[in-house]
């Protein structure tokens, strides 16, 4: 099976952060590393549950917190739990929705047509806005801050027609081994919060060989051979679990 294959066999919201709730200790996380504060109108879009809006309120103090999402019922539950307070939530597609007040908002989606159309929406947002993703910036832009897997990006944008610029801007190295590729991974899954540390192994392991073929396709992993580690792990996924990798590393 390849890659490809079993990964549309996930849920694609595994894949994508819709409907997936961060933990706590990741918005906490992403809110220090914003500098989240009393003078900020924070917005969650794809919110799911009010978690991220409830420690933006209580914990940071935020002027204002905004959750927009599609699923009727969530919202419903969190104006219930939230009335009269300094929340708001919206049933709304977010590329439908007004965000123009919002100084910083947490943005993760991975479906292209929405991630192009919400870009040309943040390049309307006021100078200094900043918008928060995970894994990856917004398209052809560079980071303004990485703590990773959380990223940051400024309005205005810094653009790049540069894939390579991109990836080690995300990575700040000058070239991705299989250190670099394992570290940042880990990080990515950490993030996720699994209880199954068995899964998280599995889940790193996917990722590192996903971030070090993307970045040997790219020109900027170090070296030019196949480190002794990666080539074991793609090794370990086909004969254990039936995941071939190899194809990609032959695809021009």
């Amino acid at each position: 099976m390849k890659i490809e294959d079993y990964l549309e066999t996930l849920p694609s919201n595994l894949l994508s952060g819709e409907d997936v709730q961060l933990p706590e200790k990741s918005f906490r996380e992403i809110f220090k590393f914003v500098k989240l504060d009393e003078s900020d109108i924070f917005y969650h879009l794809g919110c799911s549950n009010e978690k991220g809006i409830e420690i933006a309120i209580n914990e940071f103090k935020v002027r204002k917190a905004v959750g927009i999402d599609n699923n009727q019922e969530k919202i419903k539950q969190a104006e219930k739990v939230f009335a009269n307070t300094k929340a708001e939530f919206r049933c709304q597609n977010i590329e439908e929705s007004d965000i123009s007040d919002a100084s910083v908002i947490l943005f993760w989606f991975t479906n292209e047509t929405v991630r192009n159309q919400m870009l040309e929406k943040f390049e309307r947002l006021k100078p200094g806005t900043k918008i928060i993703t995970i894994w990856g910036p917004l398209p052809d832009c560079l980071p303004d801050e990485v703590n990773f897997p959380y990223i940051i990006n400024k309005t205005p944008f810094r653009k790049t027609q540069n894939m390579q610029d991109q990836l080690l801007a995300i990575f700040g190295v000058k070239c991705v081994d299989f250190i670099t590729a394992w570290e940042f991974a880990e990080r990515y899954t950490k993030s996720l919060g699994s209880p199954e540390i068995k899964n998280d192994r599995f889940l790193t392991i996917i990722q590192t060989l996903i971030i070090w073929i993307n970045a040997k396709k790219l020109g900027v992993a170090c070296g030019d051979k196949i480190p002794e580690s990666i080539q074991t792990y793609i090794n370990i996924m086909k004969m254990h679990f039936d995941i071939d990798f190899e194809h990609l590393l032959n695809e021009e």
